[in-house]
């Protein structure tokens, strides 16, 4: 009897290990500026202040300011761009600190679904600064077996470029 249980149980068990859906994905990134935190920091507070320093936002459309449950949406690439909207959910000046969820995004351009950010500014203690900004996200296909476009790895890859392309633009801007 013990014998049929065990075989049973490792039958059943590989079964089990795959019928779970995608793994919690995870991006940080984060980039020394030569500037201080306070300038650095006036720059991204606004939360829709994205479109200003972000080379992918080529708009954004914010209501609420940066109260918590503030809304944006973000206009990818040109005005008329597909757009991914997020809501605000933490907004700390004193810690230099916000934290935001997408609340919809188009596949093509972030395959992505519940994903959450947190973005930091930090005081070296030599007039310079560190942002920090990590990200946590499943890929947007929910099944085994997604296309290639919408698999870990693409998710992993816009992600990472997405915030990227964003810091290496703010220490751009903020070092002139």
């Amino acid at each position: 009897m013990l014998r049929r249980f065990v075989l049973a149980l490792c039958c059943v068990l590989p079964l089990a290990a795959t019928a779970h859906g995608p793994a919690r994905q995870k991006v940080e990134q984060e980039i020394t500026i030569k500037a201080p935190a306070a300038k650095v920091w006036a720059m991204v507070a606004d939360f829709c202040a994205i479109e200003k320093w972000h080379p992918g936002v080529a708009k954004c459309e914010g209501t609420g300011g940066n109260d918590v449950g503030a809304t944006r949406t973000l206009h990818v690439g040109k005005a008329d761009g597909p757009v991914i909207k997020e809501e605000l959910l933490i907004h700390d000046p004193e810690k230099m600190m916000y934290k935001y969820k997408i609340t919809q995004t188009d596949v093509k351009i972030l395959p992505v679904t519940t994903y959450a950010s947190f973005f930091t500014v930090s005081d070296n203690g030599d007039g310079s600064s560190k942002v920090v900004w990590k990200s946590a996200f499943y890929r947007s296909w929910g099944k085994a077996n997604p296309p290639a476009d919408q698999s870990d790895e693409a998710a992993i890859k816009a992600v990472t470029g997405t915030l990227e392309a964003g810091l290496a633009n703010l220490k751009k801007l903020a070092e002139k």
